[in-house]
């Protein structure tokens, strides 16, 4: 049985290959895309979700969500990566045939999954602005999503800190409130840092296969990969992109691909410390302790990164040859 997820994205290069891992894999049931400012504007990102959907069929909706974080300024679109649409050197075009859904993203989450109770998995590659805010809304939503998936944050594991400060990762910096809103609610997260998403790796060698192996699909990924691999070759030093957002995909496919630390999270919200995540784990007693009236989740530790990369390869070419056939 296929699994419904809504999936929370600010499309962004590897949000798209995120969504489209999403569509192409026969255990994903993706009810629907909800959009979030980050990797480009909200603008940009709603563009760009309705833009993959009209390209290639897809029958999930799309709803627009916020464009700001709860509390701290904005810190704009991340067009050094992204591009200044957020698809780097392509420019999505405006859909002729699909309308965004007429509620905000919030309002979306908490209706879907009240019609749907314990089914859907929110899965969010983006700032957790809408989450948080669905939380404030309707709090009970907590007791009828079976799991939520997040892709942020960096906890020090494998030799991983942070990606935009020394310790915080872009997501849960762009909105540390909301992120430590959705970490200490009182549902099941599971929390795929750079700690993990850093170990897994698409060669420069393995998006050129996609390429000759995925049809149009294949195609348009790599297309959309070459501003993204621009950036990794000049600031990184690298030649392909790791596996961030994808990997949130995987792990609602196939979770024993990830090994998983439990224990309370808290983010930190202001100082130089803004967006770091921290995660209790040693079940210690301590006389000041803002972990231990919080939920106990989990956090990606390790991945068995072949494993990952043959399943996004099957997805995509299976995928392909389902659109041609």
């Amino acid at each position: 049985m296929s699994k419904k997820i809504i999936l929370d994205t600010d499309p962004g290069i590897d949000d798209a290959m995120a969504i489209l891992f999403a569509e192409a894999h026969p255990d994903i049931d993706l009810v629907g895309i909800t959009t979030v400012y980050g990797n480009a504007t909200i603008e940009n990102g709603t563009r760009n979700a309705l833009y993959l959907k009209e390209r290639f069929g897809f029958r999930c909706d799309v709803a627009k969500g916020a464009e700001k974080a709860l509390v701290r300024p904005p810190v704009g679109p991340t067009v050094v990566v992204h591009g200044e649409t957020g698809f780097g050197d392509l420019n999505a075009s405006e859909p002729q045939h699909t309308k965004a859904d007429p509620r905000p993203a919030y309002q979306y989450i908490i209706d879907t999954v009240k019609a749907s109770p314990g089914e859907i998995t929110l899965v969010a590659v983006g700032p957790l602005t809408n989450f948080a805010l669905a939380l404030d809304a309707a709090p009970e939503i907590t007791t009828l999503v079976k799991e939520v998936v997040i892709m942020g944050g960096a906890f020090g594991m494998n030799d991983h800190r942070g990606n935009v400060t020394p310790f915080a990762e872009a997501n849960i910096h762009d909105d540390p409130h909301a992120a430590d809103k959705v970490m200490t609610a009182d549902w099941p997260v599971v929390v795929l840092g750079l700690d993990v998403t850093e170990e897994s790796f698409f060669s420069a060698e393995y998006l050129d296969a996609l390429r000759d192996e995925g049809g149009e699909v294949g195609q348009f990924i790599w297309d959309v990969s070459r501003y993204y691999l621009r950036f990794y070759a000049n600031k990184l030093g690298l030649n392909g992109c790791h596996v961030h957002d994808p990997s949130a995909i995987a792990y609602v496919i196939q979770p024993d691909l990830f090994t998983l630390r439990k224990g309370p999270i808290r983010v930190m919200t202001e100082g130089p410390g803004e967006g770091m995540t921290l995660q209790k784990f040693d079940g210690r007693r301590y006389q000041t302790d803002d972990w231990k009236d919080m939920p106990s989740q989990n956090v990606g530790v390790g991945v068995n990164e072949p494993a990952l990369l043959n399943l996004y390869r099957e997805a995509i070419i299976g995928y392909e040859n389902k659109r041609q056939g």
